[in-house]
């Protein structure tokens, strides 16, 4: 599997502001335990393909996010 940016711009952004207010939302103590794990999980997960620019799910999915290029097919491929 190649680990390619397959993450639009406004995608990549939305993922890592969704991860920042989980985190705030965790470290503020308004969730309790059991959903706090899931809480943190997700935040981590949009962080970290939102800095990556690369979600395995799209890769599964055949989907990409990104703008589509001049010379290349639909998905940004």
């Amino acid at each position: 599997m190649k680990f390619q940016v397959n993450e639009g711009p406004l995608d990549r952004l939305i993922r890592v502001v969704l991860g920042i207010v989980l985190f705030a939302v965790a470290a503020s103590g308004l969730v309790t335990t059991p959903v706090l794990y899931g809480v943190l999980l997700v935040g981590t997960i949009g962080l970290v393909t939102g800095v990556t620019g690369f979600c395995p799910t799209y890769v599964l999915l055949g989907i990409s996010t990104l703008p589509n290029r001049a010379g290349h097919g639909a998905g940004g491929q």
